[in-house]
C-alpha cells in the first residue's frame, strides 16, 4: 500500500519546488511580456518623435477631414491628437504650468500639428490647445490636441 500511496500523494516536498517552478515560470512570462509591451512602446515613441513623412498637402487634406466630421456632426472643438508627455523635452512641465513658449518643448508629429496651425488653420480663425489630458499617479500622463472653432 505504501507504493501506492506515494503515487497517489506525492511528497509535501516535491509539491513545493513543482509550486515554486510553476510560480517562476508565471513570473519569467510576466517579465517576457513587460519587456515586449516595453519595447513596444519606445519603438512607438521613437516613430511618434520623427517627422510624419506626410506632404503639406497630405497634412492639410487630413486636417480638412478631421474638421469637416467634427462640423458634420454638431461640434465647434475635436481632439486631433493624444500623444504620451515624453515627446515635449521637458515630458509637458511647461503645457501643464501654461507657460510662454511651451511650443518650444515639442518634438516630432506634435510639434508638426503645431506648425501646420500656425501655417494654414491659425489665419483661418482656428484655436489649437495642448493640454494634459491624464495624471497616472498624480503626474503628467498624455497630452492631447484640440482644435477648435467656436465662441
Amino acid at each position: 500500500m505504501s507504493a501506492n500511496l506515494d503515487t497517489l500523494i506525492p511528497n509535501a516536498n516535491q509539491i513545493r519546488k513543482e509550486a515554486a517552478l510553476k510560480e517562476a515560470e508565471k513570473a519569467e512570462e510576466y517579465a517576457r511580456l513587460a519587456a515586449a509591451a516595453e519595447d513596444e512602446k519606445r519603438a512607438l515613441i521613437e516613430r511618434l518623435s520623427k517627422p510624419s513623412g506626410k506632404t503639406e498637402e497630405e497634412k492639410i487634406q487630413l486636417a480638412a477631414s478631421i474638421i469637416q466630421r467634427a462640423v458634420r456632426n454638431g461640434l465647434t472643438e475635436v481632439q486631433v491628437y493624444r500623444f504620451p508627455n515624453t515627446l515635449c523635452t521637458d515630458k509637458g512641465r511647461a503645457i501643464n504650468q501654461q507657460e510662454a513658449g511651451w511650443e518650444k518643448t515639442l518634438t516630432g508629429i506634435p510639434k508638426e500639428i503645431f506648425q501646420l496651425w500656425t501655417d494654414y488653420l491659425k489665419p483661418r480663425g482656428y484655436r489649437i490647445s495642448y493640454q494634459i489630458i491624464d495624471f497616472p499617479g498624480g503626474m503628467p500622463g498624455d497630452i492631447g490636441v484640440a482644435i477648435s472653432w467656436g465662441d
